[in-house]
């Protein structure tokens, strides 16, 4: 089905939450079919968390969470026959978290006696196919990283691939009723399926970009969970799927610098979305009429994301109200941390390795760590993190056992009655793990949108299970 038949003036995209598990609302998913949904879409993933998802192949979200939003989602799919598509399963895509899902939607299936042939697309890569790219200049560093090696590759624990929207189509083309996604943009997700019925390019990607986080391009995002999209020929709408929130001209044109540097132009798989000469228009209370988005086709190009795991860090937190102190902050954190550093030279000295302490200023500047302004009031009281960073757990506890004694009593000036400052724990170390890094960030060069992704099919009411692609 197509527009150009006049059986299709737009197609309608229910997006019932900005991610999987955060709490899908069963009557605005009723009201979004009413209002004429052809797809539910949603994304499920992000790498706002950090590289620990994809690192150890695990889920963000609790399992309980996830699956009662897939019961509310599969029943309606089920119900009104209308395909249901998650995108980045399991929060960073990898074949760890697709799987979870995937066992989820399958065990949601069988206690609902539903029988739906789910599609489930995986893009977490192998490393030896990157190397054979990476080996024909076929792999580019995004800012602020470097240029990619083997060894590189290899140090990281999980690579993923971030897909576009052509996946999910074809597999809607090949009859699934759910698609489950590894690592893909968000706005391919919902993209897809307008894109499929051949609205514009561009009306399709900024629709998607704009319902991409649900609710939150709405004047209440904690009012809502979703919204419901129709893409058009000449227009995209957005309206709330519960009646008592609305839409704006400003919340919906905000949306275009959510997580993007620049407001009038988007990357994506396969193309530039432009929005430079898009209009927004209040055409009710509730919903915005959005034209003018443009799609610039470029050679098609897939996101990397690789993580692996680093040193281990030891913490201790500890409060402050001794107002020469608060007065002198900045002062105070350079003189403790010399005198950390000093302590472990002195007693742990070259058995530390190649460790690093720091002091995060909570109350001052501990988001940033740039120098405050100059005149700025001192706080009532600041809480100070401390992280020790080692090649071992054992070491850093050294370090941070080393080091808790001055932060007890660490005087601003020598030689003045010492102060107190109070932890927060007792024991007052805190064995916080390793650390998780993202190793790659990079774009890879790619023939046709397929190259790098494979898809298992599962028709639950047969028990069949098969595989495709490469």
């Amino acid at each position: 089905m197509t527009p150009a038949d006049g059986t299709m003036k737009t197609v309608n995209v229910l997006v019932p939450v900005g991610s999987l598990g955060v709490g899908v609302r069963a009557e605005e998913v009723r009201y979004g079919i009413e209002r004429g949904a052809h797809v539910i879409a949603s994304d499920a993933g992000s790498t706002d968390s950090g590289a620990a998802y994809l690192a150890l192949g695990i889920a963000k979200y609790h399992r309980e969470a996830v699956k009662r939003d897939l019961q509310v989602l599969m029943a309606a799919q089920a119900a009104h026959g209308i395909p249901l598509l998650i995108g980045s399963c399991g929060q960073a895509g990898g074949n760890g978290g697709l799987e979870w899902t995937r066992d989820i939607a399958i065990e949601v299936s069988n206690e609902l006696k539903l029988t739906p042939r789910i599609a489930v697309i995986y893009s977490e890569q192998n490393k030896d196919v990157l190397k054979k790219k990476s080996a024909l200049g076929k792999i580019h560093a995004l800012a602020p990283l470097g240029p990619i090696s083997d060894a590189l590759i290899d140090s990281c624990e999980h690579i993923v691939a971030m897909m576009g929207p052509e996946p999910y189509i074809d597999a809607l083309k090949m009859g699934a009723d759910i698609v489950l996604g590894g690592r893909t943009t968000d706005t391919a997700v919902l993209a897809a399926v307008p894109l499929m019925h051949g609205m514009p390019p561009g009306l399709a990607w900024h629709a998607g970009k704009i319902g991409e986080c649900g609710a939150q391009c709405t004047v209440n995002p904690a009012g809502g969970a979703g919204v419901l999209l129709r893409v058009g020929v000449d227009n995209f709408e957005v309206e709330p799927l519960s009646p008592a929130n609305r839409c704006t001209q400003d919340t919906v044109s905000a949306h275009m610098l959510y997580e993007n540097s620049d407001p009038f132009s988007l990357v994506e798989p396969g193309g530039i979305l432009r929005v430079i000469d898009s209009r927004y228009l209040q055409v009710d209370p509730r919903t915005v009429r959005v034209t003018g988005a443009t799609w610039d086709p470029k050679p098609y190009t897939m996101k990397l994301e690789g993580a692996s795991a680093g040193p281990y860090q030891t913490i201790m937190i500890v409060g402050i109200q001794d107002p020469h102190v608060l007065a002198n902050l900045d002062a105070f954190h350079d003189k403790m941390l010399a005198a950390l550093h000093d302590r472990v030279a002195k007693t742990i000295g070259s058995e530390a390795g190649d460790y690093h302490i720091s002091l995060r200023l909570y109350g001052w500047n501990a988001m940033t760590g740039r120098p405050v302004p100059s005149g700025a009031a001192a706080p009532r009281e600041v809480g100070v993190l401390f992280v020790a960073t080692a090649a071992t757990q054992s070491m850093a506890t050294l370090i941070a056992k080393a080091c808790n004694p001055y932060l007890f009593h660490f005087p601003l000036k020598m030689d003045t009655e010492l102060p107190t400052y109070g932890f927060a724990f007792s024991p007052a170390d805190i064995e916080r793990g390793r650390v998780y890094e993202f190793r790659l960030n990079h774009v890879v060069e790619v023939d046709d949108p397929f190259e790098l992704v494979r898809t298992e099919w599962i028709d639950v009411g047969s028990g069949v299970s098969t595989r495709g692609g490469t």
